[in-house]
């Protein structure tokens, strides 16, 4: 089952990074990973840099996917973002932490993403 996880997550990052991309992010780095944890999509939104939380799931069983960056995760995500923010030297920059939720049906066809700008605030 973990395994088949990982297959999900994957999937779900990569229609996130082409649904971004057709907004017109610039993806600057995907699964940035240090001591505290993981940021799966790190982007350019025109003036901001966003930190991109990808959460997908096959339905809304055990709640819709953006619930599951609960305050502990955001704190995660956080420590990670000011991490990269001082190895990349990034220190005059817009940042905002974004959340996409993607919600897959069976046939894979179609699945239902939403990008929640701002999505918390640290």
């Amino acid at each position: 089952m973990h395994y088949l996880n990982k297959d999900i997550g994957k999937y779900g990052e990569d229609l996130a990074e082409t649904y971004l991309k057709n907004l017109g992010y610039e993806i600057l780095d995907k699964n940035f990973s240090c001591k505290f944890g993981e940021i799966d999509l790190i982007g350019k939104d025109k003036e901001y840099t966003c930190f991109i939380e990808v959460k997908t799931r096959y339905g809304t069983f055990y709640g819709y996917p953006c619930e599951a960056v609960t305050k502990n995760k955001q704190f995660k995500i956080y420590k990670v973002a000011q991490l990269y923010i001082l190895k990349k030297k990034l220190f005059n920059e817009n940042f905002r932490f974004d959340v996409m939720e993607i919600l897959l049906n069976n046939n894979e066809k179609n699945p239902s993403i939403r990008l929640i700008k701002n999505a918390f605030y640290i």
